[in-house]
């Protein structure tokens, strides 16, 4: 049994000494002994809720890793935060609560944690902004940390074929051409989503447990099994128990995620043809550790890796498969191979990458993972794109397109919002070649960054996904697909010149030379802008998503709300 010192740890404010009497009064209401009192207390922080499956498992799991925890000689103290999930969130106004749910997730666990004084942290986290919320959080507070991901869901199954609930938005389009009717609809969305989890594809919660592997955070492997596997709750107790050990050997999270480990989970993202939010998600954890790690920095990496995982939605697979083939840690082995990876990183075991993976004995098998020699492209599944159109940066997913559906070129048809664009696109009345404009829709302007599945999903559904392209200063869902340009900055509110676009302006987007531009002078462009009438109002006036749209700072760094690791005069830890 290892004897922790509470001297230098911070619970000891809240058990030790005799004026903690009546703190200790209220854990022995609680039915702890005096022994649990006195050893480290680990906050145990999970996102469960009942708004979707992604969630629902959450509670369970965390059960495990409290036994974890318990064996290793430390006393859990579970918690619960909120999460908002995007499947239910998509399409309507709720997706503005979306990305600003990222930062109060952050913002919650920091100050349960701090205000009872936990010494380290198990995170678990099931939905797409709860994944960067709770690991950003960890970095913050930069105590041992471990992070476990609830699990994907299992496949549906149709006709034969495995079905994700990208199917069901993609046959709304479908229906609504009229070439699915309402009876198959509702067959499929019966059967699309047959168990717990976050959605099975490499969207965006996949994209970050896959992150959460590679920056060092969660054991190897952890991310992998759906979440009604029984395996998830060994994984659990494994985490609690490796807490433990890296409280004991005071191994904290910014020990662990460092330039280097972010570089990694950049690598991991662009192999697997990961979600676009990656770029927003990297650049807000680096953040938190005070490290300068932008949307640029993550585009450069994703530009010399190649992609060479086969997933939904660029490929066929979804995570249940990636898991049966060996999942992340063969996915960093690959990358190991071609010298794509830093070695030296620390590991939620308080081993290093190079040694965790040296005990990996799975190899590629050719069709999930392909070998890195032979990969599915060259370069990453994400692009980062820049230009006079986006001098803050874009982004865009390319995986499973062809180098000539990578450039493109057509006039604008300009929408002042996400409803706009799916009336047309449901109306039919955008044409074939143009380039959909939606501005409006960023971080402030929005406010709260609006995922376009519903309008992307919409128009692959009528079969027009590689006719035309779209872009916007909002959001892509990790399951869109077609050229779709997210992320351009500056926003609309901001001033950037995609408020300054007008229909008819001719823009190109070159996926492979990284360009984005539009057809008009630096002086036209200046011109517009001595006339522009200045930012949309919203009918966010007050609330929750008012304060986010006054605190939000750039997308390209992020989209954070608080100065970081930079502006810090201490470390929680160490108060």
């Amino acid at each position: 049994m290892t004897k922790f010192d509470k001297a230098k740890l911070p619970s000891r404010y809240v058990t030790e000494g005799p004026a903690r009497a009546p703190h200790r009064s209220y854990y022995y209401a609680m039915g702890m002994s005096e022994t649990e009192i006195h050893q480290p207390l680990v906050g145990v922080a999970t996102c469960w809720n009942e708004a979707a499956p992604c969630n629902i498992a959450l509670s369970r799991q965390a059960q495990a890793a409290k036994m974890g925890v318990k064996e290793a000689h430390g006393t859990p103290r579970e918690f619960t935060t909120i999460t908002v999930t995007d499947g239910i969130a998509m399409g309507h106004e709720g997706m503005r609560s979306s990305l600003a749910s990222r930062e109060a997730i952050a913002d919650t666990v920091e100050l349960t944690m701090r205000g009872h004084c936990y010494d380290a942290l198990v995170g678990l986290a099931g939905c797409d902004k709860s994944l960067p919320g709770m690991m950003m959080a960890m970095v913050r507070l930069n105590v041992p940390s471990v992070f476990l991901y609830g699990g994907s869901i299992l496949p549906g199954r149709l006709d034969g074929k495995d079905v994700t609930v990208q199917d069901v938005f993609e046959a709304v389009g479908q229906h609504q051409a009229g070439n699915l009717s309402t009876c198959e609809l509702e067959k499929l969305e019966a059967v699309a989503c047959p168990s717990a989890g976050a959605c099975g594809g490499q969207f965006t919660a996949n994209t970050m447990a896959c992150v959460s592997e590679a920056i060092g955070l969660a054991l190897m492997n952890s991310s992998g099994a759906p979440a009604p596997y029984e395996s998830r709750d060994q994984y659990a107790e494994a985490s609690g128990r490796a807490v433990m050990n890296l409280l004991e050997k005071n191994i904290r999270a910014r020990d662990v995620v460092t330039l280097k480990s972010l570089e990694n989970a950049a690598r991991v993202v662009a192999c697997t043809g990961g979600s676009t939010n990656a770029g927003l998600h990297l650049p807000a954890i680096a953040h938190e550790a005070g490290i300068d790690f932008f949307l640029d920095d993550v585009c450069e990496i994703f530009r010399d890796t190649p992609y060479f995982v086969d997933l939904k939605p660029g490929g066929q697979f979804v995570a249940k498969d990636l898991y049966e083939v060996g999942g992340v840690p063969v996915v960093m082995k690959e990358l190991r191979k071609a010298g794509l990876l830093h070695e030296d990183c620390m590991t939620a075991d308080g081993t290093s990458i190079g040694e965790a993976l040296d005990k990996i004995t799975h190899e590629a098998d050719g069709r999930v993972i392909y070998p890195i020699e032979k990969p599915l492209s060259k370069s990453g599944g994400v692009v980062g794109l820049k230009g006079n159109l986006a001098p803050g940066g874009a982004i865009v997913k390319v995986a499973g397109m062809t180098e000539e559906q990578q450039v493109f070129s057509g006039p604008a048809r300009v929408f002042e919002c996400e409803e706009d664009a799916f009336a047309a696109v449901q109306a039919r009345t955008y044409k074939e070649g143009e380039v959909l404009v939606i501005r409006n829709e960023g971080p402030a302007g929005g406010p709260g960054m609006r995922e376009m599945l519903a309008t992307t999903a919409a128009l692959s559904g009528q079969g027009m996904g590689k006719k035309v392209a779209l872009i916007t200063d909002g959001r892509f869902s990790g399951a869109t697909r077609g050229f779709c340009v997210g992320h351009v900055g500056p926003e609309a509110a901001h001033g950037g010149p995609i408020a300054m676009l007008q229909n008819g302006d001719m823009i190109t987007i070159d996926a492979i030379k990284g360009e984005i531009s539009v057809d008009l002078s630096d002086a036209e462009l200046a011109k517009r802008k001595e006339n522009w009438a200045g930012p949309r109002e919203t009918i966010y006036a007050s609330g929750a998503l008012w304060k986010y749209a006054q605190l939000v700072g750039e997308t390209y760094k992020g989209a954070v709300t608080h100065p970081g690791g930079k502006a810090e005069r201490h470390v929680y830890m160490d108060i």
